[in-house]
């Protein structure tokens, strides 16, 4: 059953291969660790706003791959290579409510992206566009008059994260 979204998703990863002939799919995962995305029993496969509701069944690693075996919403088991088929390459997303709550002074980058961002000032720098990996340190990435990468380092640099009012406060130099 293919659906409009009216609820929000978020895309944890993504069918990238098939594993055997039983139905089974690999899976690139972009949560840490990657296994995590197991965790949900509920994934919304497509893209965009046309995704079909699955059911997890199980899921391992297999050697350096994340594989599962899905049931539809019906929570019959795809029972072959030719049903699996049909979602490579779709995005694999859950549902945001059906995401834990991070801990206080902790964001999901998701949560992060959109938001306003402004000096201690009030001085508009722009709109986070993405968020950076670094290994120090995640980066958001905000696109105003000019793109700028501010360190999401809190207290030093991210004074508040309000994500009611849609903005994020940081202590930095408008002209760097």
């Amino acid at each position: 059953m293919a659906e409009t979204t009216p609820h929000r998703h978020v895309v944890l990863g993504q069918v990238h291969g098939l594993f055997g002939v039983r139905g089974w799919i690999k899976v690139y995962s972009h949560t840490r660790p990657i296994e995590s995305i197991l965790d949900y029993q509920r994934w919304w496969i497509g893209n965009a706003g046309q995704r079909q509701q699955y059911q997890v069944l199980e899921g391992r690693l297999q050697g350096k791959t994340l594989v599962a075996r899905l049931a539809d919403a019906e929570g019959e088991p795809l029972p072959d290579r030719d049903a699996a088929v049909e979602l490579l390459d779709l995005d694999i997303a859950v549902a945001r409510e059906d995401m834990p709550d991070p801990e206080p002074g902790e964001y999901y980058w998701f949560d992060l992206v959109g938001l306003r961002v402004v000096t201690l000032e009030a001085i508009d720098l722009g709109q986070v566009s993405a968020m950076m990996e670094t290994g120090a340190n995640d980066v958001l990435v905000v696109k105003g008059d000019r793109e700028r990468l501010i360190p999401l380092v809190m207290d030093e640099y991210v004074t508040e994260v309000d994500l009611e009012a849609g903005r994020i406060v940081v202590d930095w130099d408008p002209e760097f």
